[in-house]
């Protein structure tokens, strides 16, 4: 029964994208002269706030995915564009020692294993197999993946204190609601595979069955589970995640946070701390032999308002006015280097680019490089806007635009 409801799914991801929910239906945005303008829409409710209009249907993606338009990146996925979340297919595994493990499948580093399972294909991943970056398992021949080793604790509460109004960044505390310990990671080397095989397989629960079936109605058990589960429920075989939006070369996307290495940033993402990420490679150039990750620039004093058309950052995010909007670099359909990885770039408006007015909300890695060699973006330390260390496991499932 579970195989069948997820084949229904994934067919039905793609009828409800034809044919997507909109908050404000009745809504037709006009030209100057009050032609309707039929390529664009009043955004839905999930982003409503931080993105007023997107592109309608049909669009030219549909014809191919790299022109304008939505493209489903994660076919495996049934996306609710109201409530900004994603359902997909909940996994069953288990550890060694019998304990379950309850995780979503969202990369591969084999094509056509990727669009075999409605995955988005990562090549650059491969490079991933450094040091406890990658863990490894099997999988039985009932579908069960048996992984070595790697364990969460969900126990721990999720929980941020923002510094005081004037400045809430940095946080005076903080604690991630998931910890893995020094041999968790999401990636994952299938042993038993007759080629090299990587997954991206992010762990949402270690409860039992019994216990999550118990969450069906969508009261969840944050104690159990993932700070990103809006529902779960093993007898469906289904597990719904909150989405959060960003923005990839000026186009709105929507991604799931799954892990970081660093405790502070998985608070801020609501996230899984995964110390063992931090063997991934981090540094290098985007396509240059063994980087598995991308960038993505996080913005910490941009503009600030809720009502602010160029709202964005984590002094933002932490004043209540919504999420961080972070840009991230490429993506299937833009570019040939993305990877669920990302390796995060601080930015940091300078005082000189703020009295002068230049602040503005990034949409573009191209963007923030521009105004980093203008001088006007640095890093945390005051030095060069760079890549410092910490890296976020955002899977991106949606192209909005």
């Amino acid at each position: 029964m579970r195989k069948s409801r997820n084949a229904m799914m994934a067919a039905g991801a793609v009828l409800a994208l034809a044919l997507p929910s909109v908050g404000h239906a009745d809504v037709v945005v006009r030209g100057k002269e009050g032609a309707p303008l039929d390529e664009i829409r009043e955004a839905p409710a999930s982003i409503y706030n931080d993105l007023r209009t997107i592109v309608a249907q049909p669009s030219p993606s549909e014809v191919d995915p790299k022109l304008l338009g939505p493209v489903l990146l994660n076919k495996s996925a049934h996306i609710d564009m109201e409530k900004g979340t994603a359902t997909l297919p909940l996994r069953r595994g288990r550890l060694a020692n019998g304990t379950p493990v309850w995780f979503i499948l969202t990369d591969a580093t084999d094509q056509n294993i990727a669009e075999l399972q409605g995955l988005a294909y990562s090549p650059k991943l491969a490079f991933a197999l450094t040091g406890k970056g990658t863990r490894k398992a099997t999988i039985d021949k009932d579908g069960t993946f048996v992984f070595t080793s790697g364990s969460v604790d969900f126990k721990p509460a999720l929980s941020i204190t923002p510094g005081p109004a004037n400045a809430p960044f940095p946080p005076k505390a903080f604690q991630p609601g998931s910890v893995g310990d020094a041999d968790y990671t999401p990636l994952v080397y299938v042993e038993n595979s007759a080629k090299a095989l990587l997954y991206n397989a992010p762990v949402v629960s270690q409860a039992s069955e019994a216990e999550l079936n118990a969450m069906c109605d969508g009261k969840v058990d944050y104690s159990k589970v993932h700070d990103k589960v809006a529902r779960i429920c093993p007898r469906d075989g289904t597990v719904t995640i909150k989405l959060t939006l960003g923005f990839t070369f000026d186009k709105p996307i929507f991604y799931i946070s799954t892990e970081a290495n660093d405790p502070l940033v998985a608070s801020l993402e609501n996230a899984t701390y995964t110390p063992a990420m931090k063997d991934l490679p981090f540094a290098l150039e985007d396509a240059s032999p063994g980087e598995s990750a991308e960038r993505i620039v996080v913005v910490v004093n941009g503009p600030t308002g809720k009502d602010n058309p160029h709202r964005q950052g984590l002094v933002s995010a932490l004043s209540g006015e919504g999420g961080p909007l972070n840009v991230l670099g490429g993506i299937p359909t833009i570019n040939l280097d993305y990877s669920p990885m990302w390796r995060l770039f601080p930015a940091v408006w300078t005082d000189e680019a703020i009295q002068k007015g230049y602040r503005y909300r990034i949409t573009s890695a191209l963007q923030a490089a521009e105004m980093s060699t203008r001088g006007y973006l640095k890093s945390l330390d005051g030095g060069d806007f760079r890549a410092v260390g910490f890296v976020v496991n955002c899977p991106v499932v949606y192209r909005i635009n």
